[in-house]
C-alpha cells in the first residue's frame, strides 16, 4: 500500500508541476491579441483545475504518508500552512483567468487581469518551491 501511495502523491505532484509553467505563460500572455489571450485564459483554466484535482490527490495520500511516519510537528505545520497557501492561491487566481475571458468578450483590455493572474502565479510558486524543499529536506523527531 505505502508504494501505491508514494506511486499517487508522485503523480499529484507532477500534476501540480502545473504551476511551475504557469508565470511563464502568463509572461507571455500580453503579447498575444485579444482572441488568443482568451484562448490562453480558457486553456488556463483548464489546467489549474487539473491542478486542483492533484491537489487533492496529494491532500490524501500525504495525509496518508504523514500519518505512517515520525515527523515533527513543526515540519507538519509548515506543509500544511504551504498546501493550504497553493490550495487558496490556486483557487483565487480562477477569478482573474475568467476575468480575462470576459473583457475579451466584451471587447475591453485584460492587463489587469493578467497581471493579477501573474501575481497569484508568482506566489503560488515561490510556495510550491519552499514546499519541495520541505519534502525533500523534512524535519524528522
Amino acid at each position: 500500500m505505502s508504494s501505491a501511495m508514494w506511486l499517487l502523491h508522485l503523480l499529484g505532484a507532477i500534476g501540480m508541476g502545473f504551476y511551475v509553467v504557469l508565470p511563464v505563460i502568463l509572461g507571455r500572455a500580453s503579447k498575444l491579441a485579444g482572441a488568443g489571450q482568451g484562448g490562453l485564459a480558457d486553456g488556463l483554466i483548464a489546467g489549474n483545475r487539473i491542478a486542483q484535482y492533484c491537489l487533492v490527490v496529494q491532500i490524501l495520500t500525504g495525509g496518508y504518508m504523514m500519518s505512517k511516519a515520525d515527523y515533527s510537528v513543526l515540519w507538519m505545520v509548515i506543509v500544511m500552512v504551504l498546501f493550504l497557501g497553493i490550495a487558496a492561491f490556486g483557487g483565487i487566481i480562477s477569478k482573474p483567468l475568467k476575468g480575462v475571458m470576459h473583457a475579451i468578450e466584451k471587447g475591453q483590455s485584460a492587463a489587469a487581469n493578467i497581471s493579477k493572474a501573474k501575481m497569484f502565479s508568482l506566489l503560488i510558486l515561490v510556495l510550491y518551491v519552499a514546499m519541495i524543499y520541505f519534502m525533500k529536506y523534512p524535519i524528522m523527531k
